[in-house]
């Protein structure tokens, strides 16, 4: 991230995070559409074009921002002392403010009432369980991958995100900004708002724990 002000920066995580939603939300709407009713299909294609979009921004966004993309992710560096807290704080603001316009796009691209909000219910135990699961799982990936094979970051995400769609109850949200703009779409990727905050709460309380293991399990290892 050397060398790029901090407007350039910002812009990148908001375009980021707007076309990582538009991308959810787009082909969720696609999918369901022509699966025909086969929600395992529609699924497998939602997670495809995730886990594909993803590796493209990761790649053309991860040296200009980071490509966080995710607040999980910049509490969990700003934790770990990589990003200051007022960058932090800014990366958060546009990240979620990127996410709501994404969630617009893809109801403009396919002809659909732009304000909405979802009905979709997703809730209890196994929900939250698997959101605490999906973001610690996600963090650990980009810190293993970054102190093992940084060139592998984008690759890694991606298949990780692909991955935690299949074996998570809640089809790996993974991220507090994907979560509130996803309450404002009432389509196959939405959740309804009052189910929100439970899943915040597992999210932060994953993020935490991550950092907390990276200190220990990506430790430099000392010479016996």
């Amino acid at each position: 991230m050397d060398g790029f002000s901090l407007t350039r920066r910002l812009a990148a995580e908001f375009i980021g995070t707007g076309l990582l939603l538009a991308t959810v939300v787009g082909s969720g709407i696609m999918a369901e559409t022509l699966s025909a009713g086969n929600v395992a299909l529609a699924l497998l294609a939602n997670a495809i074009a995730t886990g594909a979009i993803l590796f493209v921004l990761i790649t053309i966004f991860g040296p200009i921002s980071g490509a966080h993309f995710n607040p999980a992710v910049t509490i969990a560096f700003s934790l770990c002392g990589d990003i200051g807290r007022r960058d932090a704080g800014l990366y958060v603001f546009v990240q979620i403010a990127g996410a709501v316009a994404g969630v617009w796009l893809a109801h403009l691209m396919f002809d659909q009432q732009l304000l909405q909000i979802s009905t979709k219910v997703r809730f209890g135990g196994g929900q939250w369980l698997s959101e605490a699961v999906a973001t610690g799982g996600l963090l650990l990936t980009i810190f293993g991958s970054l102190q093992f094979n940084a060139r592998a970051v984008s690759q890694a995400v991606s298949l990780y995100i692909v991955a935690a769609y299949w074996f998570t109850a809640s089809t790996s949200f993974a991220n507090p900004a994907v979560t509130i703009a996803r309450s404002l779409s009432n389509t196959f990727a939405g959740i309804r708002p009052q189910d929100v905050p439970a899943f915040l709460i597992a999210q932060c309380v994953a993020c935490v724990l991550a950092v907390l293991l990276k200190t220990w399990f990506f430790a430099p290892q000392r010479p016996a």
